[in-house]
């Protein structure tokens, strides 16, 4: 990926908000049928509904699973946010690693 591309892909709304909203209360009868819904949801290819219910819950393995899949479509910045807010701390340090690389390429191309 060159160096243009890759700075377009940079989300209008910044690098890494890692605070969640506010905490919902819920039962777990009612947690474990959110999360329900949001494997359905995001088994049916609806990520940014499922990825909703998955921050409501708190749900790490949800968001673990929208992180993998923002990766694939080269959505790191994002990706990076469901690793820090899941928190999967070897996911998410594996892809800072990756990103650092990256910038460190570049900068020597630059130099």
């Amino acid at each position: 990926m060159n160096k243009e591309k890759a700075l377009e892909l940079i989300p209008a709304d910044g690098f890494i908000k890692v605070a969640t909203e506010k905490k919902v209360p819920l039962d777990s009868r009612d947690r474990s049928a959110l999360i329900r819904k949001g494997n359905e949801m995001f088994n049916r290819g609806e990520i940014e509904l499922a990825k909703r219910i998955f921050l409501t819950t708190s749900y790490s393995d949800g968001l673990i699973r929208i992180g993998r899949y923002y990766e694939q479509q080269n959505r790191h910045i994002d990706a990076l946010r469901m690793y820090w807010i899941a928190p999967a701390p070897e996911k998410r340090d594996a892809l800072i690693e990756t990103m650092s690389s990256i910038v460190r390429k570049w900068l020597k191309e630059e130099g």
